[in-house]
């Protein structure tokens, strides 16, 4: 039989500690939710999104025409989206981003994140 070394017990002590954190990082990141935004008819759909920090929020362009979700305080922007095209933001801390379409600024939008 052989005796713990200090090495050993504070191996064993760090691999207690970072267990339980691994855990809950692996739940918070299983939470996260994928939203979609459609842009078709010369909007956004949905025009008022409430998610969670966290979460991906992907734009869509449906339309025939160019389109972007460019935010009004410049914290993100899809850049021109053709007919097909799509883009992807995740947001992080909790929030509000008010958006529009750079070509059309009668299309807004906004995403709140709590």
């Amino acid at each position: 039989m052989t005796n713990p070394t200090r090495r050993d017990a504070l191996r064993l002590g760090a691999a207690l500690v970072a267990l339980p954190l691994t855990a809950a990082m692996a739940s918070a990141a299983s939470h996260a939710t994928a939203h979609t935004v459609v842009i078709k008819g010369m909007k956004f759909t949905p025009e008022n999104l409430n998610i969670n920090a966290g979460d991906t929020v992907t734009w869509v362009n449906e339309d025939n025409v160019r389109h972007s979700a460019t935010d009004l305080n410049g914290a993100f922007d899809t850049g021109l989206l053709q007919k097909g095209q799509s883009a992807t933001m995740t947001f992080g801390g909790a929030g509000r981003f008010e958006y529009r379409c750079t070509p059309h600024a009668s299309m807004r939008g906004t995403i709140t994140i709590s």
